[in-house]
């Protein structure tokens, strides 16, 4: 499966983003687990931890082998460190390359950015591309950011319906009744023949 040109800019952004997020995400594991908690004289059978579980879950370190599941009951998102080095691994492996000086969730996530474009030659970019997925949602939700999405006030060049959206971090602008995608100095380019639409020389 090819990877498209819009795909590979979702991946540099999300690895582009770890080292902020880190931040944030060691910063929140501080935070009291709330899970329980009534505000009250209420209690709970289980005392609450004493940090978020799923920040932990995310900066937590990354098991050395294989981890085996029988009894089904592992649960949570892999820590980040465990998503990106075993594509570190699998890269370095196929390019035989050293991989980065330190294995740390910044220093990972710098080091795939440059090998993406050689990612996406080989089948297994699907998988990366949904595994980095996953982890930029799991990110997200434990980090309470969202992904704002604006309507634009002009037409669509192609099928000229007020339809046309901008997502934060998205590298195209895209409609959303015929689905084209555009990026913004395709727009720009398109303004004068928009203009002439309007107002029509005399």
């Amino acid at each position: 499966m090819a990877c498209c040109s819009i795909c590979l800019g979702q991946m540099r952004h999300w690895l582009q983003q770890i080292p902020a997020a880190m931040v944030v995400l060691r910063d929140g594991s501080m935070q009291r687990e709330r899970t329980g908690d009534t505000g009250g004289r209420g209690g709970t059978r289980t005392a609450p931890l004493p940090c978020r579980e799923d920040v932990l879950n995310l900066i937590g370190p990354a098991a050395s082998g294989t981890v085996r599941d029988p009894h089904g009951d592992q649960h949570g998102q892999r820590p980040i460190i465990d998503t990106l080095g075993s594509w570190t691994k699998l890269v370095c492996e196929e390019r035989r390359l050293n991989g980065p000086a330190h294995w740390t969730e910044q220093a990972l996530a710098g080091w795939l950015i440059p090998q993406l474009g050689f990612a996406t030659t080989h089948t297994w970019v699907a998988d990366l591309h949904r595994e980095l997925f996953d982890m930029a949602c799991a990110i997200r939700s434990a980090t309470r950011t969202a992904i704002r999405t604006e309507a634009l006030s002009r037409p669509c060049p192609r099928c000229e319906d007020l339809l046309l959206q901008r997502t934060d971090h998205d590298l195209y602008i895209r409609c959303t009744g015929c689905g084209t995608a555009f990026t913004q100095n395709e727009l720009n380019d398109d303004a004068p023949r928009q203009l002439e639409s309007i107002n029509p020389a005399a």
